[in-house]
C-alpha cells in the first residue's frame, strides 16, 4: 500500500471536521463569555473606583488645610495632628462605595532647609460587582493631600457688575450675588492659616469705577478733562449737555484740556473713567510726568460704590460686618445697581489693584513664598459703554487687548494672573465672546443662565482656588 493511499483518508477526515460548524457558536460563546463579563463589569468597577476617590481626594483637601489652620493657630499641637485629622475626614467623607478609609496624617516641623510640612493619606477598597467573576473581589483606591507652610499665598481681585440690570425689573442677581460673593470669602478664609495667606480686593464697576473722595488729592488722578468744570454743565448722559451744539462728541470735550474749578472738585463723588489708550489696557502705574497715565476725575452719573483695595480674609471676614465697608463682607453688603456695563475699567482696576505700586499699592510680596493672584470677573450683560465708545465691539476691542496683556504675564509656575469670566446672561443675549476668549487658558469662563448660578459658578471658582492653596 503506497504512503498516498494510507494519508489520504486522513487529509479527507481533516477536511471534514474543518467544515462541521455543528455547535460551534455555543462553544465559542461560552468560552469567551467569562472575560466579557470580565470586561464590561471592570468599566462599572473602575467607575465607583474612581467617584471613591474623587471623594477621598476632596475630603482630604479641606482636612489638610483645617488641621493645618489649627496646627498654626495653636489651637492644637503635633500631638493631636492624627486625631484632628481623623475627626475632620469623618465629618466630610460620606462616600458609600468606599465607607472605611483609613486616614494617616504626618506633620514635618520646619527645618533650617524645608518649610514645615502636612501630610494627610487617605486609603481603603471598594468591593467589586462584576469583577468577582474574574476572581478580583476588591479595589483600592487612595489618595494624598500636603499643604506646606511658606507655599502658595493667593492675591484674589473680585470685578463685579453692578449695573442697573442686576436690579431692573424685580431681578434678584445683585442678591444672589451679594450671597455668592460672601460665601467665596468664607471658602477662602478657610484656607488661610495666617494674615498674609489670601487677600482680597473688591471692585464694583458699571461704565465708571469709584476709588473712594479720599483720594481727591491723589497725584495720580487728572482734573483736567471732561468731568465738572470742563463741559459745563454735565448731566447723566453724555446725549443732554445743555450746550450740545458746542460739545456734541466725547472727543471734542476730551480735548478741551480744561481745569474743574475747586469749588466743583470739592463735589467729586470719587468715581474716575478710562485712562488715556493705551494706558487703559496695561497695569502701567502713573507718573507725573506722562499724564496719558493718569485716572481722569469725572463727575458724571451713576457712580458705584467706592472700590476695596487688598485685605486679608483672615483678619477681616469672620462676621457679616453689613455697615462697615472697610471690611469684605460690609462691602459686598453695601453693593447698588445702576448704569450701564464697562467690563474693561472694572478688569483693569481689578489689575491694578493687585500691583505693588501706585495707585493701590498692594501689600508687599514676600520673596520666601510662591504667590498666585487671580481675578475673577463677573457681568451680566454685554459691554454698552465706556469713555470713548457707545458700541460694544469697540469696547470688547479695548477689553480683549487688557485681557492678553493680563495674560501675557508669566512666572516659572505658569500665568503671572489666573483670569476667571463669568456671564450671567438672564436676558437671553449671545454669549460673551470677549469673556470666553478672556477665561480660556487662564482661569476659566463660566456661564449660567439664571440667578442662582451665580452661587453654583462662585463654589466652582472658590474650589479652584481652594485647591491652589495645597501643594500637591
Amino acid at each position: 500500500m503506497s504512503i498516498v493511499s494510507l494519508i489520504s483518508p486522513l487529509i479527507r477526515e481533516a477536511r471534514r471536521f474543518r467544515r462541521d460548524r455543528g455547535g460551534n457558536i455555543a462553544v465559542i460563546f461560552g468560552i469567551v463569555l467569562v472575560p466579557l463579563l470580565g470586561f464590561v463589569g471592570a468599566a462599572v468597577d473602575y467607575s465607583r473606583a474612581s467617584r471613591a476617590r474623587s471623594a477621598i481626594q476632596t475630603a482630604l483637601d479641606s482636612t489638610a488645610l483645617m488641621v493645618a489652620k489649627d496646627l498654626t493657630s495653636g489651637k492644637i499641637d503635633a500631638s493631636n495632628v492624627q486625631s484632628t485629622a481623623n475627626t475632620y475626614f469623618n465629618s466630610l467623607y460620606n462616600n458609600a462605595e468606599a465607607p472605611s478609609i483609613k486616614v494617616t496624617a504626618a506633620y514635618t516641623p520646619k527645618t533650617s532647609s524645608e518649610n514645615a510640612k502636612l501630610v494627610v493619606d487617605g486609603s481603603g477598597s471598594i468591593n467589586t460587582e462584576f469583577m468577582r467573576v474574574m476572581n478580583i473581589t476588591t479595589m483600592t483606591v487612595g489618595a494624598s493631600s500636603t499643604t506646606t507652610w511658606g507655599g502658595t499665598r493667593l492675591r484674589v481681585a473680585l470685578a463685579l457688575d453692578v449695573t442697573g440690570s442686576m436690579v431692573n425689573y424685580g431681578s434678584t442677581k445683585l442678591a444672589e450675588l451679594k450671597t455668592a460673593a460672601k460665601k467665596l470669602i468664607d471658602t477662602l478664609k478657610q484656607s488661610a492659616t495666617s494674615t498674609e495667606d489670601v487677600y482680597v480686593s473688591i471692585v464694583p464697576f458699571d461704565v465708571y469705577v469709584n476709588v473712594g473722595t479720599g483720594n481727591s488729592s491723589a497725584s495720580w488722578l487728572s482734573f483736567n478733562w471732561e468731568g465738572y468744570g470742563t463741559c459745563s454743565p454735565i448731566y447723566s448722559n453724555w446725549w443732554s449737555w445743555e450746550n450740545e451744539k458746542d460739545f456734541n462728541t466725547k472727543a471734542t470735550c476730551q480735548k478741551a484740556g480744561k481745569t474743574w474749578t475747586a469749588s466743583k472738585k470739592k463735589d467729586w463723588g470719587g468715581c474716575v473713567t478710562d485712562r488715556n489708550q493705551d494706558f487703559d489696557t496695561t497695569k502701567d502705574a502713573p507718573t507725573s510726568g506722562n499724564s496719558g497715565t493718569l485716572f481722569p476725575a469725572t463727575n458724571d452719573t451713576p457712580c458705584p460704590k467706592p472700590l476695596l483695595s487688598l485685605k486679608s480674609v483672615y483678619d477681616s471676614a469672620g462676621t457679616d460686618e453689613s455697615t462697615d465697608e472697610n471690611t469684605l463682607k460690609g462691602k459686598i453688603n453695601r453693593l447698588t445697581g445702576a448704569g450701564n456695563t464697562n467690563q474693561a475699567i472694572g478688569l483693569q482696576w481689578a489689575w491694578l489693584s493687585l500691583q505693588s505700586t501706585a495707585p493701590l499699592n498692594a501689600p508687599t510680596k514676600d520673596p520666601q513664598y510662591k504667590y498666585t493672584d487671580a481675578i475673577i470677573l463677573m457681568s451680566d450683560g454685554l459691554n454698552t459703554e465706556d469713555r470713548w465708545y457707545n458700541s460694544a465691539s469697540d469696547i470688547d476691542a479695548r477689553e480683549t487687548k487688557l485681557c492678553n496683556n493680563i495674560k501675557q504675564g508669566k512666572t516659572k509656575d505658569g500665568p503671572e494672573t489666573l483670569l476667571y469670566t463669568i456671564q450671567v446672561n438672564t436676558d437671553g443675549d449671545p454669549e460673551s465672546a470677549v469673556l470666553k476668549a478672556c477665561g480660556q487658558d487662564s482661569g476659566g469662563f463660566f456661564s449660567t443662565t439664571t440667578a442662582a448660578g451665580i452661587n453654583d459658578i462662585f463654589n466652582q471658582v472658590g474650589a479652584s482656588l481652594t485647591k491652589l492653596r495645597l501643594s500637591k
